[in-house]
């Protein structure tokens, strides 16, 4: 049995202690990490680190809340990170509406050029969606690009169906062990459409809130989708790990 945590930010500085991090993470069977890029910065940190780390992954990709800071030639410096033979995404990309650190109309553009060129090169996306469910939708049918991943999944049922029909796979994280609403998106969805993740350094999962969160916790997701939808916790591990290696091809 084995588990991929496939979503995480583990280049940050708080992960000063990341061999006995990773070892923390193969104790507790998990095979593989997928280390997120925010900008150009950290997506080049996340390569350094899959370099040196077998059992890492990288991804390269503006956040919405780095959009505003890229550069006109952003797209060239993404196609090159994205040739990297250890980076197997594009992202994190997507959309955030609730903090607005950068405008809309920033967002928007940056996203759908980043779906444009994902859609290209045939590397999948990681989408962030927070409070741009409409306007994620119209990107996404704008852009034609499917291939995608839509990260800490925290919306309804019904945009997760809307999702699924269009192809994506949707990823949960520590936030399903104390957000109770997301139980009836999850119990409602195929298991073969879920992927787990960390998000690591944040949403730490229960019984572990309060600490920082790191790869080994992904564990605790699995259980609670295991507990949700009533199934085999080795089910669940099985299924995911199967779903993530497909989708990331790694």
């Amino acid at each position: 049995m084995e588990l991929i945590d496939t979503h995480s930010h583990i280049y940050y500085d708080k992960y000063t202690d990341i061999n006995e991090v990773l070892d923390r993470a193969r104790d507790n069977n998990i095979s593989k990490i997928i280390c997120v890029g925010v900008d150009i910065e950290s997506s080049y940190k996340s390569i350094t680190l899959a370099e040196k780390y077998d059992m890492i992954y990288a991804t390269a990709g503006f956040h919405p809340h780095e959009s505003k800071d890229a550069k006109k030639n952003y797209i060239k410096e993404l196609e090159n990170l994205l040739s990297h033979e250890k980076v197997v995404a594009l992202g994190e990309i997507g959309l955030d509406f609730f903090y607005k650190h950068s405008d809309k109309e920033t967002q928007i553009n940056i996203f759908e050029e980043q779906l444009l060129l994902a859609k290209s090169l045939d590397i999948p996306c990681i989408i962030h969606n927070r409070e741009s469910d409409k306007e994620l939708i119209n990107s996404i049918n704008k852009t034609k690009n499917n291939n995608g991943v839509i990260h800490c999944f925290a919306s309804n049922l019904d945009l997760a169906k809307q999702l699924i029909k269009l192809g994506f796979h949707l990823s949960f994280t520590g936030l399903i062990t104390f957000a109770k609403e997301l139980k009836h998106v999850i119990k409602n969805i195929p298991i073969e459409k879920i992927m787990i993740e960390t998000d690591s350094p944040y949403l730490t999962p229960i019984p572990h809130r309060g600490k920082r969160n790191e790869p080994y916790m992904v564990k605790y997701i699995a259980m609670k989708i295991a507990k949700i939808k009533n199934i085999p916790f080795e089910e669940v591990a099985t299924q995911t790990t199967k779903t993530a290696k497909e989708f990331f091809d790694i």
